[in-house]
């Protein structure tokens, strides 16, 4: 893989554990998940136009992604198109609900009128994976 190019500065992964970075990055890969969310707390912040390199579960570099729209609404306000777009599970309201309390539970920020940074993005590259050699 060649290097990742030097315009791509700032990155992270999805989710909180190595299996969960790979399943997220993977429906970013295969273009079912276009949105995701964070607490208005979190460093992580983006602004419309400005690209992240997402890494995988191992931190290695997979995708660059490009923030199409960011908005601010309250946990209980995302409604059915936004968790669509976040491609998890069966893709339903319900689904999202339960997950992200989950997710947001198991971070200890969790609460039903709990502020969401919701961003939708588009997939701009995708990196070659490395060979494997042993």
């Amino acid at each position: 893989m060649s290097a990742v190019p030097a315009k791509y500065q700032r990155s992270f992964a999805f989710g909180d554990s190595p299996k969960l970075a790979d399943e997220l990055l993977d429906l970013v890969i295969r273009g079912i998940k276009t949105a995701t969310c964070s607490t208005e707390d979190e460093p992580n912040t983006s602004t419309p136009g400005e690209r992240w390199i997402v890494r995988d579960g191992r931190g290695t570099p997979r995708c660059v992604i490009e923030t199409t729209e960011v908005s601010y609404r309250r946990y209980n306000d995302v409604d059915t198109a936004f968790a669509y777009e976040e491609g998890e599970g069966d893709r339903s309201l319900q689904y999202w609900r339960q997950a992200h309390r989950i997710y947001f539970g198991r971070l200890g920020r969790f609460s039903e009128d709990m502020m969401l940074m919701c961003e939708r993005f588009r997939l701009v590259e995708v990196f070659a994976r490395e060979e494997q050699t042993s």
